[in-house]
């Protein structure tokens, strides 16, 4: 599948702007003049206080720089021309799921090239840009990030979190496959595919056409026979490398032998098309793939390489993303709360803009006791779909992460096959394997949420999430969420979501349409909702558990009457 559109490459696109745009000279002034001045006790107020600690072991730190603004433009101007320049199926994709007012905000503007040159000229590294952060990560030594921190328009400075690796869970032993899978179109994955009720939905021509899946993970090996039937070949739309800054996502000279294994194997849950062996969740759907892991040393990423990864799927017009990046040690269980995590908000800034996005909830296990959470960031976002993992019985996997978020939602909110999730060979282009870990939940529900926009194109998040979790089995049977929130509201049934007619964004009555009855009884609705919070909290229409100023917006962008 081919758009006219060229490939947003970070980096590029963004030096194109600049150059068109953006004068050295302006940056160098701002240098000068800062550098003159000395620094005032203001000026440590915008460096995280853990920012100095940083430079303990090293001289060098990867830090964030946030700007107070996107620079001196005609902000009203460049958003009207953003529609014409953007790559038009992204646009067209907000135009159907995008909730909030407008097509575009001002987060989606470039940041200000004059800063980013203030920046770099104190001698500072570009390490990636956020148009939707405002930010820069780069790396500085103290002396820098003191001088940074004196520049006018920058607004904070802050680590750069790491993401140490999910705990490997072992894989499981290879297994021929039964008599009866054997014969059958599906081979291996059928039983998988099944018990989320997908094949079902592909029976029906729903298998991912037209529909353009991004995937963050650690590279991609696709020469896979999986890959490349005849007449089938893997559909690949956009790729990039943020660990090596360049356009090749496969294995490359200096990567560790395992660099591109986990990303093969998530890629084979869902694009495998290999009759009588391996058929995937989405094995028709177009694929942007974006390597934002580094499996060299204790760390696996930086967050700043997922939000790259993330806005860089988005801008390449993808409908779905799927992930299983999640931060360790950082955060505290009271952070979980929507807000904090840098990476937690770029998904709530995708999904803002019609981008589906699943997670895995982590594998570090669950208990019994509701008020404890093994959650990981980015798992807590807002409207983001976590998934939790079940063996081919439907049984909690003992490792699945557990909630609920900080303010009570509900984590996992749904679950499917992490337990012998048959994929591809990472190292064998005939071989297949069978892995563990909500890692292989993740993308199992990303293809089957690929299906369901290729049939309902229309549904918003909210709508996808809505139909996904009031048609999982544990809700069908209970009619309420696991209170334990391990099971969420249970295991995914793809094709019953399909058949469900979700409300639309702010008709709280159901009636159909969105008017003075559902903004009335909004601002009746107005405040926080229960603790914890319910999974239909009357009013909050984005799920943040506040039906607030951005509930009201939501509704009034849908307005029909």
């Amino acid at each position: 599948m081919a758009y006219d559109d060229p490939v947003d490459r970070p980096g590029r696109r963004f030096m194109r702007i600049h150059r068109r745009l953006y004068s050295g000279v302006l940056a160098s002034a701002l240098v000068t003049t800062m550098a003159a001045q000395p620094i005032r006790p203001d000026v440590n107020l915008k460096i995280h206080p853990t920012v100095l600690g940083l430079f303990a072991d090293s001289d060098a730190a990867l830090v964030w720089v946030f700007f107070q603004d996107k620079g001196p433009i005609d902000v009203t101007a460049a958003l009207q021309d953003l529609p014409r320049t953007y790559n038009q199926r992204a646009v067209e994709r907000r135009r159907l799921r995008r909730t909030a007012p407008g097509l575009f905000d001002e987060r989606d503007l470039a940041v200000h090239g004059s800063y980013v040159n203030a920046v770099t000229a104190l001698g500072a590294g570009l390490r990636t840009t956020s148009r939707w952060l405002n930010a820069v990560s780069v790396t500085a030594d103290q002396r820098q990030v003191q001088a940074i921190a004196r520049l006018p328009f920058v607004a904070k400075v802050q680590p750069v979190r790491k993401l140490r690796r999910t705990p490997p869970i072992e894989a499981a032993a290879n297994q021929p496959p039964s008599e009866a899978a054997a014969g059958l179109l599906y081979g291996l994955t059928e039983d998988q595919v099944v018990q989320i009720n997908l094949m079902a939905l592909h029976q029906q021509g729903y298998t991912g056409d037209g529909v353009i899946i991004g995937v963050l993970d650690t590279g991609f090996k696709t020469t896979h026979n999986a890959f490349n039937v005849k007449g089938h070949p893997l559909q690949i739309v956009a790729e990039y490398d943020f660990v090596n800054d360049d356009g090749e996502t496969g294995p490359e000279a200096g990567d560790l032998s395992n660099q591109h294994h986990h990303g093969t194997q998530v890629l084979g849950t869902m694009a495998t098309y290999w009759p009588n062996g391996l058929v995937g969740t989405a094995y028709d759907a177009s694929y942007i793939l974006a390597k934002a892991e580094d499996l060299a040393g204790e760390y696996a990423a930086e967050e700043n390489l997922f939000v790259a990864g993330l806005e860089f799927i988005e801008a390449n017009g993808g409908d779905v993303a799927t992930s299983s990046l999640v931060i360790f040690d950082f955060y505290t269980q009271a952070q979980l709360d929507g807000l904090t995590s840098v990476m937690t908000v770029g998904f709530n800034t995708a999904t803002a803009n019609g981008l589906h996005c699943c997670q895995g909830a982590g594998n570090d296990g669950h208990d019994a006791d509701p008020a404890t959470s093994h959650l990981l960031p980015p798992a807590d976002a807002f409207s983001v779909i976590t998934c939790g993992a079940v063996d081919n019985l439907g049984n909690t996997a003992s490792f699945t992460s557990d909630g609920p978020t900080a303010d009570g939602r509900v984590k996992p909110e749904v679950l499917a096959r992490g337990v012998s999730t048959w994929t591809v060979s990472p190292v064998n282009d005939a071989g297949v394997q069978a892995v563990n870990g909500t890692s292989f939940a993740t993308p199992m529900t990303a293809g089957a949420v690929a299906c369901l926009v290729q049939a309902h194109p229309e549904w918003t998040v909210e709508q996808m999430r809505y139909a996904l979790t009031h048609t999982a089995d544990y809700y069908i049977a209970e009619q309420t969420f696991d209170p334990l929130f391990i099971r969420g509201y249970g295991i995914v049934d793809a094709f019953a979501a399909s058949q469900i007619t979700p409300p639309a964004p702010g008709d709280l009555d159901q009636d159909g349409v969105v008017g003075i009855t559902d903004f009335l009884a909004l601002l009746g609705a107005w405040g926080p909702c229960p603790d914890p919070c319910p999974p239909d909290c009357f009013g909050d229409v984005d799920t943040d558990c506040t039906v607030g100023i951005s509930d009201l917006l939501t509704l009034l962008a849908n307005w029909t009457l």
